[in-house]
């Protein structure tokens, strides 16, 4: 065994704010289940910082996890200018409500909009499947 197996991948934390996509929606309507809704969907884009810290490359899968639950996505880089270290966007899909609260706090939606997750890679593991 060598030294690198005792050592634990990095994590870090972030809030995950979910949007609608037209892209998405469109392969959405196309094929609920193929590949290209899939591809528009799994994917968490995050800062450039957590992208190092994590020690991921661009379509890398990475592991999001809470109380509510675990998911493998791919990672991406949001693109923007503006730093945003600790947040993430995810389009809003089966795999993000994966990590959404049951609780409403009484107004009967969840929060989409303020998601705490974990994340760390998921070296090699596939994008997680839906189920049917």
């Amino acid at each position: 065994m060598d030294f690198g197996s005792f050592l634990t991948a990095p994590e870090i934390n972030v809030k995950v704010i979910t949007y609608r996509d037209i892209f998405q929606d469109k392969a959405m309507l196309e094929n609920r289940f193929g590949d290209e809704y899939k591809d528009l969907s799994a994917i968490i884009k995050l800062d450039h910082a957590d992208f190092k810290q994590l020690d991921v490359k661009k379509g890398d899968t990475v592991i999001l996890k809470n109380s509510f639950g675990r998911v493998v996505v791919k990672a991406m880089e949001s693109g923007y200018e503006t730093p945003h270290k600790g947040i993430a966007y995810m389009p809003k899909s089966p795999w993000s409500n994966m990590l959404v609260s049951d609780e409403t706090g009484g107004t009967g939606v969840p929060k989409f909009k303020d998601i705490s997750v974990t994340v760390t890679s998921a070296k090699g593991e596939k994008v997680t499947e839906l189920m049917l």
